[in-house]
This record gives C-alpha cells, structure tokens and sequence, in this order.
C-alpha cells in the first residue's frame, strides 16, 4: 500500500538532528518560553519576511488569536463580519465564531479552489472587518484586487497560511502579504512538528505583542494579567522540532512541485479533472483532483494499493456544528467537496510509488 502521507519516513530523515535537539531540550530543564522558542520564532520571522513571528499551541489557536488580538485592540467587536470562502477547513470558521465574530461564507473558484475575489465586494456590508483568505491546498490566494478591496472598505486581511509555508506571491511569501497570517504546523503539514504547533506572524508591532500576551494568560508580566487571555505557547520541544525542520522546507516543497507536474503531465484520464491556474508558487500540501464518480474511483485506488483521503467529505454549511446554515446552498462548495480526491504527494515518495499512482488513475473507468 502506497500510504497518503509516510509521516514516519519523512521525520526519519533527520532523526538523528531530531534526537540530538530533543535531549538538549530535556537536560536543559526549561521547557516554555526559552531560546529554542526564540530562536525559531526569529528564524521564521527572517523566512516569511516579517517583523515578528509568535508561537503559538497551535494552528487554531494562532487565527482565534489574531482575531482576537484585533477586538482588544478595538478594531472588531462582537457581531462584526469576517468574509471567509465557504470550502474551508472548519478551523477557519471555528475561530470567527469563537471569538463571536460573524462568518459570511463566499464560494470558491472552481479553477483554483481558493476563494473567488470577484464575488468578495458584494459580501461586504457596514459590519465587515476583514477578509480571511486561505491559501487552500498550498495554492496561494492573492491580487491586486483583493488589495484594492481592502483599502476601498478598510478592511484586515488575514492569511490562513496552514496549508501553503514557503509559496511566494510577486517575489514576497504568504505570510507576509496581509496584515497578519496563521499557521499550523500539524505534523502532516509541509513543515510539520511531531505534535501540534503554530504561530502567528505579522508586521504590526502592536499586533505582535498583543498576540503574545492574549496567548499568555492576557499578560506581558507574571502574574500580571491585562486582559483575558488563554493558554497557547509553543513548547520549546516542537519550536527545536521545527527549527531543524525549517532548513530543509524548500527542498521538501521543490519536491513536491516535481511530483505534482508529473502527476499533471501523466495523468491523462478524461474522466479524472487536475487541478488547473495554480501557478509555480503552489508547495502542494495536497494534490487535489475531481471526479464525478468518487466513490468507485476510491475504490479502484484502494484495490490498486493506494491510500487516498479527503480535504473535505463535508462543507463547512453542511456541519451539525454550523447547524443554521444546513440550509444554505452554496453549488460550487458543495460539488467540490462532493468530488474530491487526494493523491498521495510527500517529498519522500519514491519514483515507483508516484508511477504506480499515475497508473492506477489512469486505469480507473467510470
């Protein structure tokens, strides 16, 4: 069986650095807050190409905290508006929602999976404060339009970057194009810890220290609590995880780019749809494809022994969480979450398991 993701191969690969720094962190008997955290935050910050990156527990929490850094600091309040694409993860609405923030959910573009721009105007009403963009699948979500929207109708823009470290946008990373960015770093993920991590980045100085204090129990000083916070820190075991990680990120994306136009130029079955408009600067997180007939084509691959997932069975509106919305109908979501397939795609795939792939889909008959 070709796995989806061999997590176990990939951190293998520097196992020994992995163990050299996880004993280092153990004998040195300071486990929060210490300079493994510092030195990763300020080797990402220099990464991405921002002022300040802040650790976080994890990548939930990094845009729970964005946004609520930004009601603190009196640029939202409760009942305000956050435009978000309706085929997200969860996580996305989770933190609009927990903050008691409103999600007003935008379809998607059907090329490129990320949310449509030119339907983002008419979406924005007297109470909408930010757009939250999500780089989905590592496929960056960005223009010059998004841009003038935003300074049209004074708007934040928030960038959920779980899915796309590394792709670049005119020469500057995500993560650095809006006014702040949260990641993930789910071991799963194009740089991924071995537990649950994130951290939030920005160029605002007051959005940095607010951020770290709101993730710090509400305080900038034992004991001395400003606001009410949670608690939310990247451990310095993951932050020295993740630093050694961090050196090996764009190989693993180039990679991922290599594999990816291979499965483009390859795969040539017409009932299979590829993923189109991506661009250079995907890192494809996932290799997305479509297919009208997805279940037998789930069945074909696992026969063929290859493991598949789906990002995502269930639109966000369809959630017995998001109840309210059960009766909303967005076609564009609803058909891409009803036709998705992931390949497998990881920067360890051997050459034989990417053309067994592209055998196996090509064999697929609906």
């Amino acid at each position: 069986m070709i796995k989806f993701l061999n997590l176990k191969k990939i951190n293998h690969q520097y196992a020994d650095e992995l163990k050299k720094v996880a004993s280092e962190v153990i004998d040195s008997g300071h486990y929060l807050l210490g300079e493994r955290l510092k030195t990763f935050e300020d080797n990402l910050a220099a990464y991405i190409g921002v002022k300040h990156a802040i650790g976080m527990a994890n990548g939930l929490d990094a845009l729970r905290l964005i946004l609520k850094a930004y009601m603190q600091i009196g640029v939202m309040q409760e009942g305000d508006e956050v435009i978000v694409p309706a085929n997200t993860y969860i996580a996305s609405v989770l933190a609009i929602s927990d903050n008691r923030l409103k999600p007003v959910l935008v379809e998607p573009d059907i090329n490129t999976y990320n949310i449509d721009i030119s339907l983002i105007e008419k979406h924005i009403t007297n109470r909408t404060k930010a757009i939250m963009v999500v780089h989905l699948y590592g496929s960056v979500c960005w223009s010059e339009k998004l841009e003038e929207i935003a300074r049209k109708h004074n708007l934040k823009i928030i960038e959920d970057n779980a899915q796309a470290i590394g792709a670049i946008y005119k020469s500057k990373k995500t993560g650095s194009l809006g006014d702040a960015a949260g990641f993930s770093f789910y071991p799963g993920k194009n740089l991924g810890a071995l537990g649950d991590a994130g951290v939030v980045t920005t160029k605002s100085d007051e959005m940095a220290e607010m951020v770290r204090a709101l993730g710090n129990y509400g305080s900038k000083v034992k004991y001395v609590n400003e606001y009410r916070g949670l608690n939310s820190r990247l451990d310095e075991i993951q932050a020295a995880f993740l630093n050694v990680k961090l050196k090996y990120l764009d190989a693993e994306n180039e990679r991922r780019k290599e594999i990816a136009k291979y499965y483009c130029e390859n795969i040539t079955n017409k009932h299979i749809i590829l993923p189109s408009g991506q661009g250079q600067s995907h890192v494809w997180h996932l290799f997305v494809v479509r297919s009208s007939e997805r279940a037998n084509l789930l069945k074909h691959l696992q026969e063929n022994g290859i493991q598949t997932l789906l990002h995502y069975p269930i639109p966000v509106h369809k959630q017995n969480a998001y109840s309210e919305w059960n009766a909303m109908s967005l076609p564009i979501s609803e058909l891409i979450h009803r036709e998705v397939v992931n390949l497998p795609i990881s920067p360890v795939m051997e050459e034989s398991e990417i053309e067994k792939v592209v055998s196996a889909v090509n064999s697929f008959k609906s």
